[in-house]
C-alpha cells in the first residue's frame, strides 16, 4: 500500500536540485511558527496582567498604535510642508512690492514623530559605530603584532572595557560642554555626547578581536611573509587582514548591538534626542496609549537591531576569503 506523502514531500517535489531554496523555506517556516507561538502566548499572557495604566497591551493595541504613531507622523509632515509653504508665498509677496528685500526662511521647530526618533538614533549610532572601528581596528593591529605593546596596553583595555555607560555618560557631558564651545556649532551637543559615548562603550569587542585575531596568525603564513621579504604594511595587507578578517567581523557585530544598547539607555537617561527619550517621555506621560506605544518602540529597537546585524552578516559575506564558511 502506497503511504501518503506528507505536505513537506509535496512541496520538495516542485523543488528538485535546490537544497539551499529548500532549507530556507523550511527555516522560514519554524521561525514564522516561533513568531506565531510567541505572538499567541503575548496576546493570552497580556489580558491576565493589570497595571496602574490598564491592561497591558497586547499584539492588536501595539498594532493600533503602530498605525497611530504613522498618522502621526503624515499630519506632522503636512503641518512642515504647510509651514514652509506659507514662508514661501510670504516672502513672494514681500519680493513683489520691495524686489531690494531681504527675505528669511525660518525653520520648522515642530514636535519630532517616531520615525524622525528613529533616524536620529540610526545617525547617531552608526556614527559613534564608525568613529569606535576607526580607532579599534587600526590599534588592534598594532597591538596584536607587538606583544610589548600588548603587554603595555592590556591592563588598560581590561581597565576601561568593564565600565558601564552610565558611568561615561557623566563624564563626557562635562567635557563636550567643556571643550565644545562655539557660538554658531556644527553638531549639536546632545549629538555628541551620545556619539563620544557610543564610542567608548563599544570600541572595545573589536578592538580585542581584532588584537585575538592577528596575533594568532598561521605560522605558515609568517613564513611565507619572511620569504618574500614583505615590508610592513604589505604584510599587514596581504598576511594579516585577510587572516583575521573573521574576528574583527566577529567583533565589529559586537560592537554594533553593544552600541544600539547603550545608546537607547544614553538617550533615555540624557534625555537626547531619539528612540530613547520617545520611551522616557512615554513612560513620563502615563496615558492610556503609553504602554502600546513603549512596546511599538521595544519591538522597533529589536528589529532595528536585528537588522542591523543581519547588514553586517552580509557584509562579512562578501569579504571573507573562505566563502564556504557557515555565518550565522
Amino acid at each position: 500500500m502506497t503511504a501518503i506523502p506528507s505536505q513537506w514531500s509535496r512541496v520538495r517535489r516542485y523543488l528538485p536540485g535546490q537544497p539551499q531554496l529548500t532549507n530556507w523555506l523550511k527555516q522560514s517556516l519554524l521561525s514564522a511558527a516561533g513568531i506565531l507561538v510567541f505572538v499567541l502566548l503575548w496576546q493570552l499572557l497580556a489580558s491576565q496582567i493589570n497595571t496602574s495604566l490598564g491592561s497591558f497591551p497586547g499584539p492588536v493595541q501595539v498594532a493600533q498604535q503602530w498605525s497611530g504613531l504613522v498618522a502621526e507622523h503624515k499630519a506632522e509632515k503636512a503641518r512642515q510642508a504647510a509651514f514652509f509653504q506659507r514662508q514661501q508665498e510670504r516672502n513672494a509677496a514681500t519680493l513683489a512690492a520691495n524686489p531690494d528685500a531681504v527675505v528669511t526662511l525660518r525653520p520648522y521647530n515642530g514636535r519630532p514623530t517616531f520615525f524622525s526618533q528613529i533616524f536620529t538614533s540610526l545617525y547617531t549610532v552608526l556614527t559613534g559605530f564608525i568613529l569606535a572601528s576607526l580607532l579599534a581596528i587600526p590599534a588592534g593591529i598594532v597591538i596584536g603584532l607587538s606583544p610589548k605593546l600588548y603587554s603595555a596596553f592590556n591592563p588598560l583595555i581590561q581597565l576601561f572595557k568593564p565600565v558601564s555607560p552610565l558611568a561615561w555618560l557623566p563624564l563626557v557631558t562635562i567635557l563636550v560642554s567643556a571643550l565644545y564651545q562655539s557660538e554658531q556649532p556644527l553638531f549639536a551637543r546632545s549629538f555628541l555626547v551620545s556619539v563620544f559615548t557610543v564610542t567608548l562603550c563599544s570600541l572595545w569587542p573589536t578592538l580585542l578581536n581584532t588584537i585575538v585575531g592577528v596575533s594568532n596568525i598561521s605560522p605558515d603564513l609568517q613564513n611565507v611573509s619572511r620569504v618574500l621579504q614583505l615590508n610592513w604594511f604589505t604584510h599587514v595587507r596581504r598576511i594579516v587582514l585577510p587572516s583575521a578578517v573573521p574576528m574583527i567581523f566577529t567583533g565589529l557585530r559586537l560592537s554594533l548591538g553593544i552600541a544600539w544598547m547603550v545608546l537607547i539607555a544614553a538617550e533615555m537617561l540624557a534625555q537626547n534626542p531619539g528612540l530613547g527619550k520617545f520611551v522616557w517621555d512615554e513612560f513620563q506621560n502615563g496615558s492610556s496609549d503609553s504602554l502600546s506605544r513603549i512596546c511599538v518602540a521595544v519591538l522597533v529597537i529589536g528589529l532595528i537591531g536585528y537588522a542591523l546585524d543581519r547588514l553586517m552578516l552580509q557584509l562579512q559575506q562578501r569579504v571573507n576569503w573562505d566563502k564556504s564558511a557557515t555565518l550565522r
